[in-house]
């Protein structure tokens, strides 16, 4: 059988390996499967419908129309939410009763890329038995599913008001005035490019917006949280208190301080924690994050008393943690952060209001706030190779990521890896010395290029 899902949805690039004929399959197999009654113990709709969003990739349209295509034709509806973040969609699930959720979306990748995620009835990623039985599904010889005739054919409800259901729904998790701030927000011409200005706007603050002018193939291109660097300029050009960088479908933020520093996913975990510990209301004395964290990030922690849990890259990950552990906070260095208490997945949006929040408190700076955590040094380099899959099985690189590791002396780690969702290896490295740590990256990046490529 083959293998469609990866760490976040199924992915690839739009119309060669995500073909309309593969959303249509997705959208009859997932619609049978989640179907009229969701997962147990969650109450949905009686009439079985999906909520359906997407970011504003070109792509889209197509694969949009595939998937629609696809559940009603086993007899469910389709609730269209149009151009929304992520998180909005694993919100609206729960608030519309419907069946599942769908995003279009290949988040931070580039334009020719797109992607399909799922979530249950309760707003969380589908599990991976589920992930499961729709492959199975797909990959079957035959076709068993219904194909319904006249009035029992889904059909297309537009949801005109989900914008509004979703910012009223996080505007209720803080008690914030933002009269006063100056903030710059880079929208990455991706999901957040209407709906983050306009929140921050009725939240009083004044906005500058960068990279909200969508057109279909300008997503994610020199701009959001992959490529903050005009950012950085525009919040030093414009005085401004912070900035915010979104990625493509907004289910992450990067923060900007007032120096025009970068403020990474580490650091606002850090912010929202102490903010949460003020409050006492950080029930668990918990925090998840990945292998990928900066070691200052930990330290920080123990300071504040607080243990931390790492978990392999993905917010799937960090989230299945956070359930076990009962965790109310979790995220990624790339600036994933769920805040379960508000949301059941990373949310860009939500973070910055929580972390808008925590400033206003505090009464500090963001280049203050951030301060918090002390990171090592610490490099990441993206080697794009031919085919990833053979990383793990390659001798000599495993050697030469052995000798790397020896090479800092016990005094800093290596991580390379896979990435879940591009034809990229990841060369991190981390240590007390930055020159070594430079030398330890370039070594190892040089001999995954010469070995995979």
């Amino acid at each position: 059988m083959g293998k469609l899902f990866g760490t976040d949805g199924v992915r690839g690039v739009a119309n060669t390996e995500l073909t309309p004929e593969m959303a249509f399959n997705l959208g009859r197999a997932a619609a049978s499967i989640l179907g009229e009654e969701g997962l147990p113990g969650i109450e949905v709709m009686p009439t079985g419908t999906i909520v359906m969003g997407r970011d504003t990739r070109a792509s889209g349209d197509m694969l949009e129309g595939a998937l629609i295509a696809g559940i009603c034709s086993v007899g469910l509806s389709v609730l269209k939410v149009g151009v929304v973040p992520t998180p909005a969609v694993a919100y609206l699930a729960r608030d519309l009763r419907a069946s599942a959720g769908i995003m279009i979306s290949a988040s931070h990748n580039p334009i020719e890329d797109n992607g399909i995620k799922f979530f249950s009835a309760d707003g969380f990623k589908i599990p991976d038995e589920v992930e499961e039985q729709i492959e199975t599904l797909i990959f079957g010889r035959k076709d068993p599913l219904p194909r319904p005739t006249g009035e029992k054919i889904g059909r297309v409800i537009p949801i005109e008001e989900a914008e509004d259901r979703y910012l009223d729904h996080i505007k209720k998790t803080v008690n914030l005035s933002l009269a006063g701030y100056r903030i710059v927000v880079d929208g990455a011409h991706g999901a957040a490019y209407r709906i983050a200005p306009r929140l921050l706007r009725e939240l009083g603050a004044e906005v500058i917006s960068l990279n909200t002018q969508p057109n279909g193939i300008n997503i994610n291109v020199d701009c959001g949280s992959t490529h903050p660097e005009r950012l950085q300029k525009t919040v030093l050009k414009e005085k401004a208190h912070l900035g915010l960088a979104f990625d493509g479908d907004a289910d992450r933020v990067l923060g900007v301080d007032e120096k025009g520093r970068l403020v990474d996913g580490d650091q606002i975990m850090a912010i929202l924690v102490e903010s949460l510990l003020r409050q006492g209301a950080l029930r668990q004395k918990i925090l998840v994050t990945t292998v990928m964290s900066n070691f200052g990030l930990e330290q920080t922690m123990k300071r504040f008393d607080v243990k931390v849990v790492r978990t392999k890259v993905g917010d799937r990950h960090v989230l299945q943690e956070m359930r076990r552990t009962k965790a109310q906070i979790g995220g990624e260095q790339s600036g994933h952060v769920i805040l379960l208490d508000h949301n059941t997945t990373g949310d860009g949006i939500l973070t910055s209001l929580h972390l808008l929040e925590s400033l206003k408190e505090n009464g500090k700076p963001l280049s203050e706030m951030a301060n918090l955590v002390e990171p090592l040094p610490q490099l990441l380099v993206n080697v794009p190779v031919k085919d990833k899959t053979r990383f793990q099985e390659d001798e000599e690189i495993q050697e030469a990521i052995k000798e790397m590791e020896a090479m800092l002396e016990q005094k800093g780690r290596v991580m390379v890896r896979p990435s879940g969702t591009e034809p990229l290896i990841r060369v991190m490295a981390e240590g007390m010395d930055k020159d070594a740590v430079q030398r330890v990256v370039e070594a190892l990046a040089s001999v995954i290029d010469k070995k995979l490529n």
